[in-house]
């Protein structure tokens, strides 16, 4: 989003199937950082300014955090429009939602030092509200850059940010849209919409997709793209080479998932379900290579001859085991107590393990909630044992990989790289199989299960080319 120049002429004025400039709604996300210090560091876990607010209602330190992110907002608008009268007003926009924001948050920063009103029945509120500025500064700020270059772009803002009415995020897109003619207008839409049920409590940080996957529906689009810094590769070019790496042509909602699951996002899971459900197909591209097709998901997908398509994987994981004698014959209870705690720390998990008494998950997040976990566990089942591990999971993907001795190839090509294998998970549904490893071998593992298992077919310029052409129209 920071590079206006190449979203403008690599992806606005690349006319859309229909020929026309128009017939095309763009939804847009906050600019890189941005929603990090809004609320919290996606990855570390470094509190933004919800995270300060929230972690002590006697601290003011949301304060400075607010005014240094005016300051980065401000950079990022004298870096779009330079020093013209756009400059003013797009530092007027923000400086109103910035106001507004702290107002809020000072008057209930008040109001709950009385003893009657508690901040965490609020926090939710907060988090939604935060989270919008930062998709409103971009949708606004492209929305005039493209109406000063002489495009006929419109700011849709679903934020709700100056109604007092509540509706379901159907509602909103469909009222923002009634009075919008596509043939002659392109909308910039914000990559959050105000609900009664909130996004977030749903969907957290994956909230613009479900924006995009909802206004595709609700639209009838022909097609959904979205367009991001790379192409979706047989595995990430920087651990296997420019060279090796083979853009996928064509995949399927199932691949997808498994690659949302290792947090290594094409859509959101729940996005992608409405888009599967309504078949409507979806396009990843690499803005950066406008002439290239991208990679083509639809929901009837399935390779011609079974195979791996993706190598991918997370590092940082944590394994958190949890060993009790009694377990045994009451794995179910064990296993509901132990999901709920995760949940209630909203931790993601990747995986798990499951024996006769011994249930590990291997959870994607940060070591303070891996400790508060662990600490919650110790109290709920004190005779249990618990251990932790930082580790790695690599896996091998693909919309069918019922090949014979694929496993056992797998393992071997590990093996081969000095790699000791901790854990293996494979499904019966055939699409991916998970390698638990010591986190210093992920790259490792990578490149030697990269080459046993896509580089040996010689894909040639992509792993089965897109061919497809949506018929239905928009």
């Amino acid at each position: 989003m920071s590079d206006y120049v190449s979203v403008r002429d690599n992806i606005i004025l690349k006319s859309s199937n229909t020929g026309s400039l128009y017939q095309r709604v763009f939804v847009v996300s906050a600019y890189g950082g941005i929603t990090d210090k809004l609320l919290e560091h996606k990855r570390s876990g470094q509190p933004g300014v919800y995270g300060l607010f929230a972690s002590s209602i006697e601290d003011r330190s949301w304060l400075l955090a607010l005014e240094k992110l005016k300051c980065e907002m401000y950079d990022h608008n004298l870096l779009l429009f330079g020093k013209d009268d756009l400059l003013i007003r797009a530092n007027n926009f923000i400086d109103e939602r910035l106001q507004d924001a702290q107002k809020c948050l000072t008057d209930l920063h008040s109001l709950c030092m009385h003893g009657h009103f508690a901040l965490d029945a609020h926090l939710a509120t907060v988090r939604e509200m935060l989270a919008s500025i930062g998709e409103a500064h971009s949708a606004w700020n492209m929305a005039e850059l493209l109406k000063r270059d002489g495009i006929n772009a419109c700011y849709v803002d679903l934020t709700g940010w100056d109604t007092d009415r509540h509706m379901s995020l159907d509602d909103r897109i469909s009222s923002a849209f009634q009075n919008i003619n596509l043939d002659t207008q392109l909308p910039v839409v914000t990559g959050y919409a105000h609900s009664q049920d909130g996004l977030m409590s749903s969907f957290d940080r994956g909230y613009s997709e479900m924006i995009f996957s909802r206004l595709a529906v609700l639209t009838n689009a022909r097609e959904a793209i979205i367009h991001k810094e790379f192409h979706l590769s047989s595995a990430d070019p920087r651990l296997v080479g420019e060279d090796n790496a083979v853009p996928i042509g064509r995949t399927n909602y199932d691949v997808a998932d498994q690659l949302a699951n290792l947090g290594m996002e094409a859509i959101h899971p729940k996005a992608a379900k409405g888009l599967r459900k309504h078949n409507v197909p979806l396009r990843v591209k690499n803005t950066f290579e406008p002439e290239h097709t991208g990679t083509l998901i639809t929901g009837n997908y399935v390779s011609d001859t079974p195979r791996v398509e993706i190598i991918a994987g997370c590092r940082g994981v944590y394994a958190l085991e949890l060993f009790d004698q009694d377990m045994a014959g009451s794995i179910e209870d064990y296993d509901q107590e132990i999901l709920g705690l995760i949940k209630r720390f909203r931790a993601h998990i990747v995986s798990k393990d499951v024996n006769a008494n011994t249930i590990t998950h291997y959870l994607a997040t940060n070591l303070k909630t891996v400790k508060r976990i662990r600490t919650a566990l110790a109290t709920r089942f004190p005779e249990a044992e618990l251990d932790q591990k930082k580790v790695s999971i690599v896996s091998a993907i693909g919309s069918d990989m019922e090949v014979p001795g694929i496993l056992a190839k797998a393992v071997s090509a590990l093996a081969d790289g000095g790699i000791s294998v901790l854990a293996i998970h494979q499904s019966m549904r055939q699409v991916d199989m998970q390698f638990v490893i010591d986190e210093a071998d992920y790259d490792t593992a990578v490149q030697s299960l990269h080459k046993a298992l896509v580089e040996v077919h010689d894909h040639g310029r992509a792993i089965c080319l897109s061919s497809y052409s949506a018929q239905r129209l928009s």
